[in-house]
C-alpha cells in the first residue's frame, strides 16, 4: 500500500489542534494555582488522556496507512474486549467469543486490501451467519437468542461500525490535491468529538428540557441544538481545508454528524444503563473506558464514509 506524506494544511491543522492542547493545559495548570482549595484531578486526568490520545492518533496518522489501519484494528480489538468484560455471556459461548475476536483482523485486511465489497458485508452477513451456527453446535438452547443478539451486536458496534474510521484512509486520493483519506479521519473525528463538548457546553449552560431523561439525564434539548449548529458551522470552516466536500454538502455533513453523534452516544447509554454502570471502563483516565470515548462514532463513521464514497469517490 503506497503512502505519501499528508498535505501542509493538514500538518497545519494538526499543529492547531496541538496548540489548542498547549493553551488547555495551561489553563489547567492556572486554575490549579489560583485554586488550590478545589480537586482538580479529574480535570488533570482528562487533560494526560487527551495527550496520550493526540500523541498516538496523529503519530500513526503520520507514519503511514499500514500502520494507522492496524491502530484502529487494535482499538476495535479493545473496544470489543471491553463489551464482553462489561456484557454477561453464557460459559458455554467463551469458545465462540473466540471466533468474534478473529473477525477483527480479517475485517481489517479487508480495509488493507482495499475490498470494499467484502469489507461492507463480512460482518453483516458472514458473522451474522457464523457465529449462531457455531453456538448451535453446542446444543445448548437456554439464553441462545440473547446471546446470538449480543455477540452480534457486539461486532457490529466495536468491529464494523468503528472499521468505517480506518476505511476512509483507503479511499481514492485524487480529487484534490489538498486532501487526503488523513484529511477525512481527521475531519470526521474533529466534528465528532467537538460536537460531545459542544452539546455539553450548550446544555451546561442553558439546558433544562431533557431529550431522553430515562437514558442520559443529562442530555438536553439545549445541548442537542447547541451542538447541531456548532458542529454544522465548524464542519464548514473545516471542509475546505480537510475535505472536498462543497460549502452545502459540508452543512449537510454537520447536521449528518451533530445529529448521529448524538444518537451514539446515547445508545452506548442506554447499554450502560441497562447493565446498570456509569463508565464502560477505566482504561482512559478521566474518561472512563474505549466505549465511552467512542461511542459517537460507532455512528457517526459508518454514515460519514457511505456519505462520501456516494458523492465523491
Amino acid at each position: 500500500m503506497s503512502w505519501t506524506p499528508p498535505p501542509q494544511t493538514i500538518c497545519l491543522f494538526m499543529g492547531a489542534i496541538v496548540a489548542v492542547l498547549i493553551f488547555a493545559s495551561l489553563a489547567v495548570y492556572l486554575l490549579k494555582v489560583k485554586t488550590p482549595h478545589k480537586d482538580h484531578s479529574e480535570l488533570i486526568l482528562r487533560m494526560k488522556s487527551w495527550w496520550l490520545i493526540i500523541f498516538l492518533f496523529f503519530g500513526v496518522l503520520l507514519i503511514s496507512k499500514s500502520v494507522a489501519i492496524t491502530f484502529f484494528a487494535f482499538i476495535s480489538y479493545l473496544a470489543l474486549k471491553e463489551y464482553f468484560s462489561l456484557i454477561p455471556t453464557r460459559r458455554v459461548d467463551r469458545r465462540v467469543l473466540f471466533w468474534a475476536y478473529l473477525a477483527i483482523p480479517i475485517q481489517y485486511w479487508w480495509v488493507y486490501s482495499e475490498w470494499y465489497g467484502m469489507f461492507i458485508i463480512f460482518i453483516p452477513v458472514y458473522m451474522f451467519l457464523f457465529l449462531p451456527m457455531r453456538m448451535v453446535l453446542h446444543g445448548e438452547t437456554a439464553g441462545f437468542l440473547k446471546s446470538a443478539g449480543t455477540l452480534h451486536w457486539g461486532l457490529m458496534t466495536t468491529v464494523f461500525s468503528l472499521s468505517h474510521i480506518a476505511y476512509l484512509l483507503v479511499l481514492p486520493d485524487e480529487l484534490a490535491t489538498s486532501v487526503s483519506g488523513i484529511g477525512l479521519v481527521l475531519y470526521l473525528a474533529c466534528l465528532t468529538e467537538l460536537n460531545d463538548i459542544a452539546q455539553y457546553i450548550w446544555g451546561k449552560s442553558f439546558g433544562k428540557r431533557k431529550v431522553v431523561p430515562k437514558v442520559s439525564p443529562n442530555k438536553s434539548w439545549a445541548g442537542l441544538l447547541g451542538g447541531i449548529v456548532t458542529t454544522t458551522i465548524l464542519a464548514m470552516l473545516l471542509a475546505p481545508l480537510l475535505t472536498p466536500l462543497s460549502t452545502l454538502d459540508a452543512l449537510l455533513v454537520g447536521l449528518l454528524l451533530s445529529i448521529s453523534g448524538f444518537f451514539g452516544d446515547v445508545t452506548i447509554s442506554a447499554v450502560k444503563r441497562d447493565i446498570g454502570i456509569k463508565d464502560s471502563g477505566s482504561i482512559l483516565p478521566g474518561h472512563g473506558g474505549i466505549l465511552d470515548r467512542l461511542d459517537s462514532l460507532t455512528f457517526t463513521a459508518p454514515l460519514f464514509l457511505h456519505f462520501m464514497r456516494y458523492y465523491y469517490f
